[in-house]
């Protein structure tokens, strides 16, 4: 992840090509390096070849879907931030990028402008943190630690890759551990206030595969009925 959202390098996948052309020619105007490819399988190759700090894909592609792409990405261990786009904006939507690995999802039409937002919000979220030092001490999770200034989560078999939504989540919880956090507090920590209690709750339980022995049986992420959710480390 570069240090600034201004030089990240975006990888735009989107069949309709009037729209890939735009948007790269406006997010390459925003600052960003922006290389673009028409499918999945064109993003494949590009992915094997070159590193990229963010992927912005359209849901619904010819041959492989960006949730399929998005899904197999996840599957192979790479959690380099995606945000989708789709011209379905149901909750129901959402919710299904959200389980698929997804950081964020944007509607068509949608503006331009809002699209640079919330890239760089993802970027923001992703990104190290800057500076010396760490202020507040790891929290131990069982046999992980989590640094809450770099939002790394470290175990015995090394760093464990976290997607920008799960990084800022745990970081979230981890600022003030054993208290009962709302959805709407984790909502407002993620960045997107507007995030439906459905789809904090499955960022939650992607981030308990994470972090958790048993996800079934949390120990560390618990659940307050009717209430939202709270950390509990220990050993």
């Amino acid at each position: 992840m570069n240090g600034t959202t201004e030089t990240a390098h975006l990888l735009v996948v989107d069949d309709d090509a009037r729209l890939r052309d735009l948007l790269q020619r406006f997010l390459t105007e925003q600052g960003f390096r922006v290389t673009a490819v028409a499918d999945a399988a064109a993003a494949r190759r590009t992915i094997s070849g070159m590193m990229f700090d963010l992927l912005v894909v359209d849901v619904m592609m010819p041959g492989e879907s960006g949730l399929a792409l998005t899904e197999s990405l996840r599957r192979e261990g790479n959690e380099v931030p995606i945000l989708m786009l789709t011209a379905r904006g149901a909750p129901e939507d959402r919710i299904a990028g959200l389980e698929h690995g997804v950081d964020d999802y944007l509607a068509k039409p949608f503006d331009p402008r809002e699209l640079a937002l919330r890239i760089r919000t993802i970027l923001r979220r992703a990104a190290p943190m800057p500076g010396p030092a760490q202020h507040s001490a790891p929290v131990q999770l069982g046999p992980r630690w989590f640094d809450i200034e770099r939002a790394e989560l470290r175990g015995p078999e090394g760093i464990v890759r976290l997607t920008g939504g799960e990084a800022s989540l745990l970081q979230a919880l981890a600022r003030r551990t054993g208290e009962v956090l709302s959805r709407e507090e984790i909502g407002t920590a993620l960045g997107t206030p507007e995030a439906g209690e459905r789809a904090i709750d499955v960022q939650v339980t992607r981030l308990r595969r994470k972090v958790e022995t048993d996800p079934r049986e949390p120990r560390f992420i618990q659940t307050v009925r009717h209430r939202g959710y709270v950390l509990r480390p220990g050993p």
